[in-house]
């Protein structure tokens, strides 16, 4: 069994390593520069974008998200909203057009600088089996205790915790399989607000919760 293990460790490490080694075909430009500071204004000008040619995902998508404001996108399953935040975090390129944050084209900004100031709540919340508090903390690592709290109370979820007997000792399991569904995405919210990003993007991040939690989040 040992001897087993150890063999399929070695194979998946040489496949760790040749995939680090692969070409990334999104990569940063010569001369990419950090996302200036102050407040951020998103741009989405005329975008094109398509994972295959035979089936295009978005077309000729434009608006612009002011410093401060919130903005919906609203529209049926598979029609590219999620695609939208792929997008701005450069995980793709645009086939056509062009997106802008803070004056400047995103193939123009160093990745780590435009990732680092993105916070985003997918539709399926990522948990480690490992404690509340570990969780939550994960959005930023060198907060305090106090700091994962008020996260935590921003996420309508401080009182649910203080209820358990271990409070943020408690374990989630794997993949949080010891919350539920609405639990679950508010302690991936309260990561997010812990990190205080200067973009926050929720991908149907409040589709498992109550509307009256619903409206009393997206109020903090």
């Amino acid at each position: 069994m040992v001897y087993r293990g150890i063999k399929q460790a070695l194979a998946d490490l040489d496949r760790m390593f040749r995939l680090l080694g692969a070409h990334r075909e999104v990569q940063d430009t010569a001369g990419a520069v950090p996302l200036p500071s102050g407040r951020l204004e998103v741009e989405f000008s005329h975008v094109d974008f398509f994972y295959e040619k035979q089936r295009q995902i978005l077309f000729d998508v434009s608006f612009t998200i002011g410093a401060g404001q919130r903005v919906a996108v609203v529209g049926h399953s598979g029609s590219g909203k999620s695609t939208l935040g792929r997008l701005l975090y450069r995980f793709y390129d645009v086939s056509g057009g062009g997106i802008v944050v803070g004056a400047i084209p995103v193939k123009n900004l160093k990745q780590a600088s435009l990732r680092g100031a993105i916070g985003i709540v997918p539709q399926d919340t990522v948990l480690f089996n490992d404690t509340i508090l570990y969780n939550i903390r994960y959005g930023r690592p060198e907060a305090s205790d106090a700091e994962v709290i008020e996260a935590a109370r921003a996420a309508h979820i401080h009182d649910f915790i203080d209820s358990l007997p271990n409070q943020y000792s408690t374990q989630v399991g794997e993949r949080g399989l010891k919350l539920s569904g609405g639990e679950k995405q508010r302690v991936a919210i309260a990561r997010a607000l812990l990190k205080n990003p200067r973009i926050l993007i929720f991908d149907e991040a409040t589709s498992a919760l109550d509307s009256r939690a619903e409206k009393a989040i997206q109020a903090e």
